[in-house]
């Protein structure tokens, strides 16, 4: 979807729920740039609130913007790259991947091997999960919670289950907790009545609770209920994107638990592009497949279709991805 020679094709969003596709001149790289012709761009939920049409909201967004899992071939390189060649599959930390084409740093891209041809591969996403599972410290024989089986959550059962850990997975849909015994939950608890889940997973655990619960939803309920199932000097790690508002927490049973609380979101690209490599070797060992997580495909111009159903969840959905064939 590149339109005519020299010409690249962009997504924007033009108000609350709308897009627009645009034609633009194609970009060159500059020195230490790459300019990456895209295979697919995964849609993160981080978007929502954008495509929602909050107050600080300015429209239309940059062309491509809001997409930042993208990957795809080099086919330019700028003046003073090295370790890179034309037609090299990469995956990509790029700000503006809603397009047929990104530039971005050389740094920005980890060659993706032959093991993963043909896979759609949003090495940002997964990157984001190798991050929050580096930062839970979760090892052999510990009672691990996930609440919020989306991909993230998907994502870091299987890492956790592969660590040895005896997971528990709190979910709404009915799929996402399939999904979770999939990726090698040992326990799964539908995520209906808060009281009851407490007293479901005081049950698995014998009375103590979880060493590490991962809250993955980015919401208050989830959150509420995460701090109600770690257990006394245990670590809970807030792996939802907290965007829609402040939080309040519950700070005498925080205190009285004497738990660790991780923000597991990174900010430092050193920090990215390590958890990319670690996915990339992850994905390409068998660890990680993507092709259970990364669900529904969609062409750039119904974005705003992907967009919907990253928002509302239709049955069986994890991931949607924009292609660009």
């Amino acid at each position: 979807m590149s339109g005519h020679e020299g010409e690249m094709q962009a997504a924007r969003v033009t108000g609350p729920g709308r897009i627009e596709v645009v034609t633009l001149p194609l970009p060159e790289p500059g020195p230490g740039e790459v300019r990456v012709r895209l295979e697919g761009c995964g849609v993160c939920a981080s978007n929502l609130e954008p495509w929602a049409g909050p107050e600080w909201m300015q429209y239309p967004t940059e062309p491509g913007g809001l997409g930042h899992e993208g990957w795809g071939v080099i086919d330019a390189l700028g003046e003073g790259v090295e370790g890179l060649r034309l037609g090299e599959r990469v995956a990509m930390l790029g700000q503006h991947s809603y397009s047929s084409h990104d530039v971005v740093a050389s740094a920005a891209v980890v060659p993706l091997p032959e093991a993963l041809d043909g896979l759609p591969f949003p090495g940002e996403a997964f990157g984001c999960a190798m991050n929050i599972f580096r930062r839970s410290g979760i090892g052999p024989g510990m009672k691990v919670a996930v609440i919020g089986i989306g991909f993230i959550g998907a994502a870091l059962t299987r890492l956790a289950a592969q660590a040895g850990a005896d997971v528990i997975a709190i979910s709404r849909r009915d799929s996402s907790l399939a999904l979770a015994q999939e990726m090698g939950a040992s326990h799964i608890v539908p995520m209906h009545d808060h009281w009851g889940i407490i007293e479901e997973v005081r049950q698995l655990t014998e009375g103590r609770f979880c060493d590490v619960v991962i809250e993955a939803v980015g919401k208050q309920w989830p959150l509420d209920l995460a701090g109600e199932i770690v257990a006394e000097g245990g670590r809970l790690v807030i792996a939802g994107y907290h965007q829609d508002g402040p939080r309040q927490v519950n700070m005498q049973n925080w205190n009285w638990r004497g738990i660790d609380v991780i923000n597991a979101h990174e900010r430092d690209p050193a920090r990215y592009i390590s958890g990319l490599r670690q996915a990339v070797d992850a994905a390409a060992s068998g660890h990680l497949d993507p092709r259970l997580l990364v669900t529904h495909r969609f062409p750039l111009d119904r974005l705003d279709e992907a967009l919907d159903a990253t928002r509302d969840k239709p049955d069986g959905f994890v991931k949607a991805w924009i292609a660009f064939d």
